[in-house]
């Protein structure tokens, strides 16, 4: 029986031991993912949904939940929201030139004067989204399924009406 105990014991020790190597390795692989940007920024986008003007490009939001969330003139230049959900989000202004949004679902997100060049929208579902005076210059939109944004209307005479006129009425 005292090897019984003796291994029990030591395999606590070795499980805390784990732990406790797990617990300090965390954070090195959090900051790996977040690449760039700001970290305070990212916690505070992450844990109140509010983010106006914040520094957060190249940061990894693979799949994050930022439904409603208050991006605007945030600089989310290169990020990866691949798989992201922005239903009802503001990046009014938001710069999100050269961002992956492959897979992303964009419904009723406000993107006016947002710079969407280069953006990878590649297999998102946009939806009645505005895009208003949005630069949109190189979009990659393979696949995309895109209903009621003005995105696609090409040429320098197009006319992108303003969502949130037509929301009000005028």
């Amino acid at each position: 029986m005292n090897g019984y105990y003796y291994l029990t014991g030591r395999g606590n020790i070795m499980k805390r031991q784990l732990l406790a190597a797990i617990a300090l390795a965390a954070p090195l692989f959090f900051a790996n993912s977040v690449q760039a940007g700001n970290t305070q920024d990212l916690q505070k986008l992450l844990s109140t949904g509010e983010c106006q003007r914040c520094e957060l490009s190249g940061v990894d939001l693979k799949g994050a939940h930022l439904i409603g969330a208050d991006l605007r003139g945030a600089n989310l230049r290169g990020a990866n929201l691949t798989e992201a959900n922005l239903e009802g989000a503001d990046l009014t202004g938001a710069n999100l030139t050269d961002a992956n949004l492959t897979s992303a679902f964009v419904t009723n997100v406000n993107l006016k004067q947002a710079n969407l060049n280069n953006a990878n929208l590649t297999n998102a579902i946009i939806n009645d989204s505005n895009v208003y005076q949005a630069s949109m210059n190189n979009l990659t939109i393979t696949d995309a399924e895109i209903y009621n944004t003005a995105i696609g209307v090409g040429g320098e005479n197009a006319e992108i009406p303003d969502w949130d006129d037509v929301v009000k009425g005028n």
